[in-house]
């Protein structure tokens, strides 16, 4: 089974703040630092070392040689990224403060102009038990999921940033909806509790995570491992990818939701998004660790 991720690629730039700037404040920054970001790459960076096979389709500028390395290195599959000669690297500006909160501005760049043959020609070979793993930071999202479903996968669709038109768009194409708390709140205030999806994944930070099985009506809910948190940046997609990859290695839901959850716990504990998600062997050592 391979997880073919149509995803954001992004340069994060971190600026490490003593609280986040109010309206018309200027602060001095107390640190600086230029790592992977972007949900689609955090993604495919989680899945990967989570152990499954990734496939990333995507668009960085052409400068950029050392973030396909970055992903390559992680385990994934990079050679159907394009390189665009008319747009930039993605990126990101990032304040994170001392209390590990954060507030992010996106330049969507490359990933905004994702080339027709990244669905045409590249997902060619998507099929049954495949996964297809989607975020709202590109273009070519219900393009590629109306293919994903009509040939048999699974289409995960990560709905962040939020929009409800997006939503709207790529929904009749989704097996699983994974949205965070608030996310889940504007979803049912626009489209009602009973979603047209076979499944539901609702983030809810601390207070862990919930898996509505909405063709069974089952509910499963995962606790957060409470850990001291560093920068959480990337948690959410963290949890996403480790999910995708459990889903992906025949786990059931409980399964993926705990291994997804030790996951980002952990990665709340480092520096950065891409760069820091945990590998498979961390996971399971950090589960042994706590019961």
């Amino acid at each position: 089974m391979t997880i073919y991720n149509l995803g954001s690629i992004n340069i994060d730039h971190v600026y490490r703040l003593a609280a986040l700037p109010k309206a018309g404040e200027t602060l001095h920054s107390r640190g600086l630092s230029l790592g992977m970001g972007g949900k689609g790459s955090n993604q495919s960076i989680a899945a990967a070392r989570a152990g499954a096979q990734v496939v990333h389709l995507g668009a960085v500028g052409q400068a950029d040689d050392w973030v396909i390395d970055r992903l390559r290195q992680a385990g994934v599959q990079t050679d159907r990224i394009a390189r665009r000669t008319d747009q930039p690297t993605g990126h990101a500006i990032i304040l994170v403060d001392q209390d590990a909160e954060n507030c992010i501005v996106i330049h969507g760049g490359a990933n905004t102009a994702l080339p027709d043959e990244l669905v045409t020609r590249d997902m060619a070979r998507i099929g049954p038990g495949d996964i297809l793993l989607i975020q709202n930071e590109t273009n070519l999202q219900a393009e590629a999921a109306a293919q994903a479903r009509a040939a048999g996968a699974t289409v995960i669709y990560s709905a962040a940033p939020f929009q409800i038109e997006a939503l709207r768009a790529v929904l009749p194409h989704v097996s699983i909806l994974a949205v965070n708390e608030g996310e889940a709140r504007e979803t049912f205030a626009t489209f009602g509790e009973d979603l047209p999806v076979q499944g539901l994944l609702i983030t809810r930070g601390a207070q862990g995570a919930e898996y509505r099985d909405l063709t069974t009506g089952t509910r499963h809910h995962q606790p957060a491992f409470p850990v001291q948190a560093q920068d959480t940046t990337g948690a959410g997609d963290c949890f996403a990818g480790w999910f995708a990859a459990g889903l992906s290695r025949g786990e059931d839901a409980p399964t993926a939701l705990r291994h997804a959850a030790a996951a980002a716990a952990l990665q709340v504990t480092r520096p950065g998004a891409g760069d820091a998600m945990p590998d498979r062997a961390e996971v399971m050592a950090f589960l042994s660790d706590h019961g």
